[in-house]
């Protein structure tokens, strides 16, 4: 007997965006958390640009968008001076920028999504224990009336830095910790600084920064939450032996008002006064990364997989795209048409990543974001989560000529200006993708040749059969081409589609569900759509 076909075990961003992603999918799952009530802490606290288009594929974007503020640049001094102002400026291609939100309010309107589907966060339950064999994953539970068995086929470990499903796989986790330990708090300052501006002040003595202080602002009046070095008083001793992780929330004398205060009066750009002290804690930072993000049945996701310095609000947002890239992956194996080897990608495209971030956020910590490099489009869209590349992993079955266009593996770009009939105004490509399946997208302009909507109609049956029907197919027109088709027809009327994708003539692409490029091809055949899905489906 399988009690669900998934059980998850942690209720944060990444367990929440898990059981969303496969529950609107049909995928009976079960999401536990061993705390009896939601956190209350602002611990992450910037949504990056590519997770905004998670977000709005899965239906929360308005409710996150309409909670939060706009981040909108960095403000840095040292010893007082102004040493540095970015703005967080991202190029026109992107449509959306920037934002912060308490971690708990992203999780609140997480669990309200989640709540639409039917599936509720089981609270005050725990995992103990659990093993898996060729019959699934059978775990025991532990709540306040005792123990019991549960069955399912597959398990997700979302639960944190010290993750018992990671523990229980036995998963490597390399790393070390920081030796500084910081404060946070939620609070109110009264100075001028610009709304939306993350303030940086360092004090160096010859050259090393011996005192630090980090303001990122939060929706609300002067909110920000705080970052700074903990005084001695404050300081814990760090878990010794038993392969503890030190990262996370520590100790029971919490900073108090008047030791964040003491911290703004020596590095604060002006006189200012903390106030309306919400929440703080002591924190202490590690950095690791687990040997592999899966064994059989079981995954981990999130700060079970991989936990860094907050630099750059990398975290909660790299986690919440590996419970994306994993879900949907998830669903066509249970499914039964999956491809044999479709959850093996998960590791394979999701452990780079990992990698690079943890890699990237121990040197912005040390160096500061950007350092060294000379480019700062590049820099940007880094930072925004924009240059993630699966072109390495083993979902990308072609290598179509380089065009100067976006690659197979590559983010999907977004095309504006886009019409079609009965629909008075202009649309966005985004919104055309169901974001459940697959989208074929075939481009046709007046420079195609005569056989071309042939070609079309056997790209289409070929997609479909390959896909088992599991599958979306526009025809995006340019040009003055005006051709009979019996697919929805989406017009490029402003040349945006053919300029992001350097479209000409008849090309073909694959937008995966998770906003990847799958498939590019200018000379495609239906051969090769087949070849490409025949490593996604059986």
């Amino acid at each position: 007997m399988v009690d669900t076909e998934v059980l998850i075990v942690g209720a944060g961003p990444v367990g929440l965006t898990a059981a969303i992603e496969l529950a609107r999918r049909g995928v009976a799952c079960r999401i536990i958390d061993a705390a009896a009530e939601p956190p209350r802490y602002a611990k992450a606290v910037g949504i990056q640009p590519r997770t905004l288009e998670v977000f709005e594929g899965m239906g929360v974007l308005r409710q996150v968008l309409d909670s939060s503020i706009e981040l909108r640049g960095q403000i840095v001094y040292v010893n007082g001076v102004e040493v540095e102002r970015v703005a967080l400026t991202l190029p026109a291609d992107i449509p959306y920028r920037f934002v912060g939100l308490p971690q708990y309010e992203t999780e609140r309107i997480l669990r309200k999504r989640l709540d639409a589907t039917g599936t509720r966060v089981e609270r005050g339950v725990a995992l103990t224990h659990f093993e898996q064999d060729e019959s699934g994953v059978h775990a025991v539970l532990t709540d306040e009336k005792g123990e019991r068995r549960v069955q399912a086929e597959y398990l997700i470990g979302c639960d944190g830095a010290h993750s018992i499903v990671r523990k229980g796989l036995g998963l490597g986790f390399e790393g070390a910790a920081f030796a500084e330990q910081y404060m946070l708090g939620d609070v109110e300052l009264d100075w001028s600084m610009p709304r939306g501006y993350g303030i940086r002040s360092m004090h160096r003595t010859d050259g090393v920064t011996d005192d630090l202080l980090v303001c990122i602002p939060l929706p609300g009046a002067n909110r920000y939450r705080v970052s700074m070095l903990v005084p001695e008083e404050l300081a814990t001793v760090p878990a010794i032996g038993g392969g503890a992780v030190e990262h996370g929330f520590e100790g029971g004398h919490p900073p108090e008002r008047h030791h964040i205060q003491a911290v703004l009066d020596r590095l604060a750009p002006e006189p200012v006064t903390a106030s309306s002290l919400r929440w703080s804690s002591v924190f202490r930072i590690s950095h690791r990364i687990v040997d592999s993000y899966s064994r059989a049945r079981v995954f981990v996701a999130g700060d079970a997989a991989h936990i860094h310095p907050p630099t750059g609000a990398q975290g909660m947002n790299t986690g919440i795209q590996d419970a994306h890239n994993l879900a949907w992956k998830l669903a066509l194996t249970l499914a039964g048409i999956g491809a044999p080897d479709l959850l093996a990608s998960y590791d394979a495209e999701r452990k780079p990543v990992g990698a690079e971030v943890v890699g990237r956020t121990v040197r912005s910590a040390r160096e500061g974001i950007g350092a060294g490099e000379t480019d700062p489009d590049f820099v940007i869209r880094r930072e925004a989560q924009l240059l993630i590349d699966y072109s390495a992993g083993p979902l990308v079955s072609n290598a179509p000529a380089d065009t100067g266009g976006p690659l197979p593996g590559q983010r999907a770009p977004d095309a504006a200006g886009l019409t079609r009939d009965a629909v008075a105004f202009p649309i966005r490509l985004f919104s055309l993708l169901g974001r459940t399946d697959h989208t074929v997208l075939i481009y046709l302009d007046d420079t195609a040749g005569s056989e071309s909507s042939a070609l079309v109609a056997a790209l289409t049956d070929a997609a479909r059969r390959a896909a088992h029907g599991r599958v979306d197919v526009y025809l995006i027109v340019g040009g003055d081409a005006e051709p009979a088709s019996a697919l929805p027809v989406i017009y490029d009327r402003d040349g945006d589609f053919a300029r992001n994708y350097r479209a000409k003539g008849l090309c073909a692409y694959v937008i995966r569900p998770d906003g990847y490029l799958g498939f590019t091809e200018h000379a495609p055949t239906p051969e090769d759509l087949t070849k490409h899905f025949a490593s996604i489906f059986r």
